[in-house]
C-alpha cells in the first residue's frame, strides 16, 4: 500500500516561494505517477503538475507553468514542488496523489489511487 505524506506547507508573503515535499513509501514506484493538486476553501481540487518516476518526465498545469516546478529524488522515494513569485490566490491546501502511469498529466482526480493528507500554504501580507 503506498503511502503519501506531504510537507513544507507554511505561510509567505507574496513574492516569496516555498518547496513542498511528498515522501513516498510502501511499494515500488516505477508503475506510478505522483501528482500535485490543491484545493481553496469553497472550490475543487486543481491539478497543477505531475512527473513519472521511471524517467522524470514531467507535465505543468498552465495556470502554474514556469512559477512552479516539480521533481523527484527517486533515491529518497520524494517528490518536490518548487512555487516560485507566490501569490495571494495561491493559498490553499496542497496534495501530493500517485496513480498508474499510464494516466501521467491526468487533470482529473479520479485516475489517482493514492492521496497525501495535504499541507496548507497561506500568501498574505
Amino acid at each position: 500500500q503506498v503511502q503519501l505524506v506531504e510537507s513544507g506547507g507554511g505561510w509567505v508573503q507574496p513574492g516569496e516561494s516555498l518547496r513542498l515535499s511528498c515522501a513516498a513509501s510502501g511499494g515500488t514506484f516505477d508503475g506510478l505517477a505522483t501528482a500535485w493538486f490543491r484545493q481553496a476553501p469553497g472550490k475543487g481540487r486543481e491539478f497543477l503538475a505531475a512527473i513519472k518516476w521511471s524517467d522524470g518526465d514531467t507535465f505543468h498545469a498552465l495556470p502554474v507553468r514556469g512559477r512552479f516546478t516539480i521533481s523527484r529524488d527517486s533515491a529518497r522515494n520524494t517528490v518536490s514542488l518548487r512555487m516560485r513569485r507566490l501569490k495571494v490566490e495561491d493559498t490553499a491546501t496542497y496534495y501530493c496523489a500517485a496513480g498508474p502511469v499510464e494516466y501521467f498529466g491526468a487533470t482529473l482526480t479520479t485516475p489517482y489511487d493514492y492521496w497525501g493528507q495535504g499541507t496548507q500554504v497561506t500568501v498574505s501580507s
